[in-house]
């Protein structure tokens, strides 16, 4: 055990305390020497290995490799990776994009969103990639330990039964008592005085094994530990005793000594006095019972061993065999992986496992479905001529259901139109033209068959979606009817209580004569809302239902004096004053199913679970207004090209042109032309009843208004390209509502009077017009007259037009756009149309180009979110195509914007979807074109320049994963695409690639190493995202330059840097060392000149010599780091520990390498690691504490040591330190230490030296300068071996979570490896090496030791170790079956000494005993400590055999191995067992 000399008791202060001139000062003296050490050492980088020449060695060796029976770990697969295409998978049953769009197309931003949304994914698939990631993502997940069988351990028998005893003595009828006494003093009854008695409260129980304690504590809480026992088996007798105090009686023990204890009452005295007379009667009964059952139970024992052992002699080597055979294969059926008990290996830590990434899909908000039931109003009779037939509303009413929202004060969806009259009403309207399927786009013969005019035309059912849910959401629900004259006059009727069938009938008939002569015609009515959600979750408020049906005011009807109105929705005293209808709208909402049937989307495509049956009725989407904010947009993955014409406001009051101008109707239309005979396009979606798509569309008419509003929205289909001559052509016309028999018949037929003409030219400058136009209004309509232009000075260019009012802006009119394929964004636009005049042959001038590119910077995020594939692709063709560098710097600049918006917006996802999915590098033509990873590369290299623009090159470094994924999948594609895949690893790109890589790894290092501090996240995302390519290099280029931009990485740091460099360091060492090959990089296999080598002849390298580091490159390179991050601060050590040993797990766990084969041979690829414990021994042979972790934060104080352990090695007198303040002794001081001199340290130390370290240790074995001269002469003869080179070594200890994690790694390595490996290893070893090798397998021991489950408890509640209190207990002479038991194994522990130790000892036996002097007595002691740790449910062949089976006569080497490898990590074997057979192993091996 290694523990620096505890202090007398006596001393009250630490020596080294006295000898300061302060008391106290301790720690400020530490860190004063700590800081003087470091300040007078060098600093010195660890050299540099060069690694080999990856792609030559497999050349050369190419013969040995195929020979070698494990070649698959030598090889990276031929199928390595590949591209693959998967299909665009839709929602609906045909593509969204017109058959003829593509064609149409000729603008380049439509082309290329229609070659978007019609592209399928393009993909690059690693066949091995689910091993690329740390154990928890291998693909057969790590198992929980739900098979390890259930064992019951002796220690925790005990426990059970010290627990329970209680409940066990009332079920097998013990005795049971309790009650407050008074304990005198223990020794005897001569010094005991009335104040020397203490008021206790006392516990008779009995235990499982029948014997009885008498405990006594503080108060009444016996679940807490006792003060202390009096264990009964030693009892001889109690008796009453009144000398000192009354009511008091004696407990006679068997060592002569006795406990007085007193009652409160006399009573309670003779009861206690009865009850435990009557136990000690009970002991004695069964004592006796017991020594006769022993006796004969003794002889049967020693007859059987006296037997086996004359059997053996005959027989022995085949019975050894067989044992050990079956003892082999029960194990390795029955035993789970060692890394299956390490509690890091079933935490559930994804924190390091990449994003589920996702195709683009169309996503939508909270989805409500509307069913519109029924309308009614109180006025009802038979409409029917011969008044046959149901009572119904006495004329046609229409709905039109939109979203409001009075939050943000605007209106959130389409309108939804819906025709709840029934058919007998609908009869009165004239009949209508039939459905019209093709609108602006041309469907396909299929799209018609599925859609039916009969379901098509009545729709009930639409579906609304809210990206924003929240409780200020209201449906609203506008009703109008047939125009007959003001809004009053015709809700007059509906508004009164009477039901009056004379009035009904004179609506009927005024109804039937408007329907027939301004059908077409509708005016506003009456307007309900109601809400939505419940909550900002999105719940729906279904329990909700329509207000009350309130009149429209026909001067406030736009969807500003709605939104008005709806405010005041809550507030009952606003709401009173409407004018009220008497009626009652019936509509539901609910919740969307993921599988709902039969809808169709907002520009009528079907979606796959669409019925063909015309009877099924037709859900409709709404089309939602989604915010023009980013955070709200989704990138498009449809076609989708609407137009919503909102005509706002008509100012006719002024006008002299016309006669007559009162109840005006306004028609609109879309036409692209404006010669005289030109025909609008029936691309205007149609009103229920109509036809679906329709050339015209009229807004309601206000009776008598000469300025009126309009609420309207008419929804247009616009064609795929539009151009100049596209505009929207708006008619007014004046109509005539007297009805009256008075005047001439041909007055009467004159309906509507044109009173005025205006139009509106879909395109400005190359865009959409969407704003709010004011436009005049014309007399005439010549033909030609888009044409018209004011030239100034009363002169005109194109026809002579009548303007009304003097060409005022008469008509107020708004547009929406709704596309994907159209931008409103100018710069966007502009861009664009650059791009197309270069590609259609103009001159490229690269400083115009540069101006369009910086431009982009001002693009809008949701217009950038919303086009992101299409605007990336772009980019990325501009930059294989660009002659310049600074084109090619700029399109990096703005690509580097597009990804920083993205990630602000929290929007990163998109993103990943994008490099997965949709990028598609441009097919390569050397002589034209140049490949986006090698133009990349470069300019990324320019901006990362330290004269480069900061902020720029700070969000390349911390969005920098998009761009090393862009690398990654244009390298890819590059190979496969090009068939450069089956070229050599070098000659697959060209040098200039090579170069700009490396350029790119040199220039990214000092931004990673020196920005951690100012900007840690972008320094740190770098860092991953370098490591990520660097990995990924692995499988398409030259594997011995990739190895090279390690080293380069690896040359910028330096040991003593700051913890966050350490861990970048080791972050990028974990992320490319999880490469699904990382063995076959590090090429297990021989290495050595001459002929071909077997493997079997395999010269192992068991320390980091600069030929292993060379050869196995990564492997070497992981453990130099994590030996000399060994040497740093307790932070820095775990994070090296930990990727060390995770990486050993998923070699344990991964399935390619189950084979022991496998196994073995990666183990050969560790062996190193041996020599690190050992340069580390003194650091890591803790075993005075627990097995479990403890607070770093917390310390022990000295006095507060326990003054002996029966779990630690006694101890050499540890060394003595000289008094003088030598620079050795500051070493110490400081927690470093040099091993290579006695007076002063060494130049070459380590940096930042952690001054928390300990004294140099003074436990056993040699001192640093000798074992290292010994070791110089062991392993390695001609080199100079170790991981630390000529850096200090640290004394302090590691703490327990540390040494755990090591000493798992070794046990996993010495369980993997062949036997033959160990073998060559232990005769390799020099002396000392040897001793610190069984000091590491010691320490596992004492390390991994079941310690019992009130062990486990005690410590994970935090109440320190168990620590009997001797002076409170009295313990038995011999306690039955127990003492019996303990006193058999001292037996078997003294046979197994005579069978070990009777021979003439060697200098190694010597050596050996010196270093271990507790196995003298090995057999009592590790008998005393394994008594619990052996499970008693165990089979027999899981025992360990007799020693004698192991003589060295007949042992071998594999069973030698078999005690080592096979009870280490299970605690049912004998510690001194174990030792016994190592014992022996090496009198018969190691001494050769």
């Amino acid at each position: 055990m290694s523990q620096p000399p505890l202090l007398p008791a006596s001393a009250e202060t630490r020596k080294f305390t006295r000898a300061l001139s302060k008391p106290g000062t301790a720690a400020e003296l530490r860190q004063s020497v700590s800081e003087v050490v470091r300040g007078s050492v060098l600093l010195a980088k660890p050299k540099l290995i060069e690694p080999l020449d990856y792609e030559n060695v497999i050349v050369q060796k190419k013969t040995q490799i195929l020979n070698d029976c494990l070649r698959e770990m030598l090889l990276f697969p031929y199928d390595d990776f590949q591209t693959a295409t998967l299909r665009r998978q839709g929602r609906y049953m045909c593509s969204t994009v017109p058959t003829d769009a593509q064609e149409e197309a000729q603008s380049l931003f439509v082309t290329e969103c229609i070659k978007t949304y019609n592209s399928d994914w393009h993909l690059v698939n690693y066949k091995f990639e689910d091993y690329s990631g740390e154990f928890r993502q291998l693909p057969n997940k790590v198992a929980k330990l739900d098979k390890l069988p259930v064992h019951v351990y002796e220690v925790d028998e005990e426990v059970d039964k010290d627990e329970d005893a209680a409940s066990l003595g009332s079920q097998k009828g013990g005795i049971t008592k309790h009650g407050w006494l008074y304990k005198g003093n223990m020794n005897s009854a001569i010094s005991v005085t009335m104040r020397s008695f203490k008021r206790r409260f006392f516990h008779l129980l009995q235990l499982g094994d029948g014997s009885y304690n008498l405990n006594f504590y503080k108060d009444e809480k016996i679940s807490k530990e006792p003060k202390g026992s009096i264990f009964l088996d030693s009892c001889m007798g109690v008796i009453q005793n009144n000398k000192v105090r009354r009511f008091a009686f004696e407990l006679k023990m068997q060592d002569k000594s006795s406990y007085l204890l007193a009652a409160d009452s006399e009573a309670e005295m003779e009861e206690w006095i009865t009850i435990l007379n009557k136990i000690l009667q009970l002991n004695f009964e069964a004592a006796m019972q017991e020594k006769r059952n022993g006796d004969s139970h003794e002889d049967d024992e020693q007859s059987k061993l006296e037997g086996s052992g004359s059997g053996l002699d005959s027989y022995l080597p085949e019975l050894a065999k067989s044992t050990r055979e079956a003892e082999i294969k029960l194990k390795s059926e029955s035993r789970v992986k060692l890394f299956y008990l390490d509690p890091d290996a079933q935490k559930l830590d994804f924190t390091s496992a990449e994003p589920e990434v996702k195709p683009f899909e169309e996503k939508f908000g909270k989805r409500i479905l509307v069913k519109c039931n029924d309308l009614s109003f109180n006025l009802q009779c038979c409409v029917a001529e011969n008044e046959e037939g149901p009572t119904t509303n006495v004329e046609p009413f229409f709905v039109t259901l939109s979203l409001f929202d009075i939050k943000y004060n605007r209106k959130i969806s389409a309108d939804f139109h819906v025709d709840l009259n029934h058919f007998s009403v609908r009869q009165m309207l004239a009949p209508t033209c039939p459905a019209v399927m093709n609108g602006g786009r041309q469907s396909s013969p299929t799209l018609q068959d599925i859609l039916h005019e009969a379901s098509m035309q009545y729709p009930k059912q639409g579906i609304f979606s809210v990206t924003c849910p929240h409780p200020d959401i209201f449906l609203v629900a506008r009703i109008e009817k047939v125009l007959q004259g003001s809004i009053t006059h015709g809700a007059e009727p509906y508004m009164k209580s009477s039901d009056s069938s004379k009035v009904a009938q004179k609506v009927l008939k005024n109804a039937k004569q408007a329907c027939q002569r301004l059908g077409q015609y509708r005016m506003p009515f009456a307007w309900a809302a109601r809400t939505l959600f419940k909550d900002a979750s999105g719940n729906l408020d279904k329990n909700a239902r329509f207000s009350a049906l309130y009149r429209q005011d026909s001067n406030k009807l736009s969807n500003d004096d709605m939104l008005k109105l709806l405010a005041d929705f809550r507030k009952p005293e606003k709401m009173a004053k409407l004018p009220v209808i008497l009626g009652n709208l019936d509509i539901t909402i609910d919740n969307v199913s993921s599988d709902f049937p039969n809808y169709v989307n907002s520009s009528y495509i079907p979606m796959k679970q669409f019925e063909t049956c015309s009877k099924t009725p037709v859900t409709f989407e709404v089309e939602e207004f989604v915010p023009c904010i980013p955070k709200h947009t989704q990138p498009y993955t449809i076609y989708n090209n609407h137009l919503y014409v909102y005509p706002k406001y008509l100012k006719y009051d002024s006008q002299k042109s016309f006669a007559k101008a009162r109840n005006i109707a306004i028609c609109v239309e879309f036409k692209d032309s404006d010669e005289e005979d030109s025909q609008p396009l029936k691309c205007i979606y149609g009103r229920p009843g109509g036809p679906v798509f329709t050339r015209s569309a009229f807004a309601a008419v206000l009776h008598h208004h000469q300025n009126p509003e309009f609420y309207d929205e008419i929804k247009i289909e616009l064609p795929t390209q539009l151009h100049e001559k596209h505009h929207l052509l708006f008619t007014f016309f004046h109509v005539s509502c007297d009805n009256s028999s008075k005047g001439s018949t041909k007055k009467r037929d004159v309906v509507e009077t044109q009173v005025g003409y205006s139009w509106l030219p879909l395109l400005k400058d190359g865009r959409v017009v969407t704003s709010e136009q004011q436009v005049p209004v014309s007399a005439n309509l010549p033909s030609g007259y888009l044409g018209y232009q004011e030239l100034g000075m009363g002169r005109h260019y194109g026809p002579e037009i009548k303007w009304v009012d003097g060409s005022k802006p008469l008509l107020k009119v708004s547009t929406h756009l709704v596309s994907t394929v159209y931008t409103q964004d100018q710069h966007l636009h502009n861009f664009f149309q650059y791009c197309q005049k270069t590609e259609s042959g103009a001159q490229a001038l690269g400083s115009e180009l540069v101006k369009y590119l910086k431009s982009l910077h001002a693009m809008e995020g949701h217009v950038m979110i919303a086009f992101l594939p299409t605007i990336l692709n772009q980019l990325f063709r501009v930059l294989t195509r660009a002659t310049q560098e600074e084109v090619a710097v700029n399109v990096t600049r703005v690509i580097i914007h597009v990804v920083a918006q993205c990630h602000e917006e929290g929007l990163e996802s998109h993103l990943r979807s994008y490099v997965k999915y949709a990028y598609k590098a441009e097919p390569y033509i050397a002589s034209e074109y140049k490949t986006v990873h090698e133009e990349l590369t470069k300019a990324m290299t320019t901006i990362l320049k330290p004269s480069a623009d900061f902020l720029t090159s700070n969000k390349l470094l911390k969005y920098s994963w998009f761009f090393f994924d862009v690398l990654i999948k244009s390298m890819a594609q590059h190979l496969i695409e090009n068939s450069k895949v089956k070229l050599l690893r070098n000659q697959r790109f060209p040098a200039s690639y090579h170069h700009a890589v490396e350029t790119v790894v040199n220039m990214l290092m000092p931004h990673i190493t020196q920005k951690f501090r100012d900007n840690p996240e972008a320094s740190k995302n770098a860092n991953h995202s370098l490591a990520v390519f660097i990995k990924r290099c692995f499988t398409f280029m030259d594997r011995g330059f990739v190895f090279k931009q390690i080293n380069n990485y690896i040359s910028c740091f330096a040991p003593g840097d700051p913890k966050t460099l350490f861990e970048y360091k080791f972050e990028f060492l974990r992320v490319v060392c999880n490469h699904e090959h990382y063995i076959p990089l590090n090429l297990p296999m021989p290495f050595g000149k001459g002929r071909i080598q077997r493997y079997q002849d395999l010269q192992l390298d068991y320390s980091l010599t600069d030929e292993f580091c060379r050869n196995h490159f990564l492997v070497g390179l992981l453990l130099r780091e994590v030996g000399t991050a060994l040497q740093e601060f307790r932070e820095v050590r775990l994070i090296a520990i930990s990727v060390l040993k995770n990486l050993l797990i998923k070699h344990s766990f991964d399935d390619r390498y189950a084979s022991r084969s496998h196994q073995a041979r990666i183990a050969t690829l560790y062996l190193p690691l041996f020599g690190l414990l050992i340069e580390n021994v003194q650091r890591i042979n803790v075993r005075d504490v627990s097995p479990f972790p403890v607070n770093p934060g917390s310390t022990m104080k000295e006095d507060s040591l326990p003054a002996t352990n029966p779990l630690v090695t006694p101890q050499k007198p540890g060394l003595v330190l000289d008094n003088s303040l030598h620079k050795d002794l500051f070493g110490a001081i400081s927690g470093i230490a040099s091993p290579y001199t006695t007076s002063t340290p060494n130049i070459n130390s380590v940096r930042n030296a952690d001054s928390r370290g300990s004294l140099i240790s003074t436990d056993s074995g040699n001192s640093l300068p000798e074992r290292n001269s010994e070791k110089s002469n062991s392993l390695d003869k001609h080199q100079q071996s170790g991981t630390l080179g000529n850096s200090v070594v640290r004394c302090d200890k590691l703490d327990q979570s540390e040494i755990k994690s090591l000493l798992m790694c070794f046990l996993y390595i010495l369980k993997s490896m062949s036997d033959d490996a160990l073998f060559t290893y232990w005769n390799k070893a020099s002396t000392s090496e040897l001793m610190d090798f069984f000091t590491i397998s010691e320490v596992c021991l004492h390390q991994f030791q079941y310690m019992g489950k009130r062990y486990i408890a005690r410590n994970q509640e935090g109440l320190g170790p168990i620590v009997h209190d001797r002076k409170s207990q009295t313990l038995p002479v011999s306690r039955n079956r127990t003492g019996m038991m303990h006193a058999r194994m001292q037996q078997l522990g003294s046979l197994d000494n005579s069978l070990t130790f009777n021979h003439t000892q060697s200098k190694w036996d010597e050596e050996l005993m010196a270093k271990f002097p507790s196995l003298e007595e090995s057999d009592t002691m590790w008998n005393v400590v394994s008594y619990g740790a052996r499970p008693k449910s165990l089979d027999p062949l899981s025992q360990p055999p007799p020693f004698s089976i192991f003589n060295a006569n007949i042992l071998t080497a594999k069973h030698s191995l078999i005690p080592l490898i096979e009870y280490l990590d299970f605690p049912c074997a004998s510690p001194g067992d174990i030792w016994d057979r190592f014992l022996s192993f090496f009198r018969r091996h190691a001494c050769n």
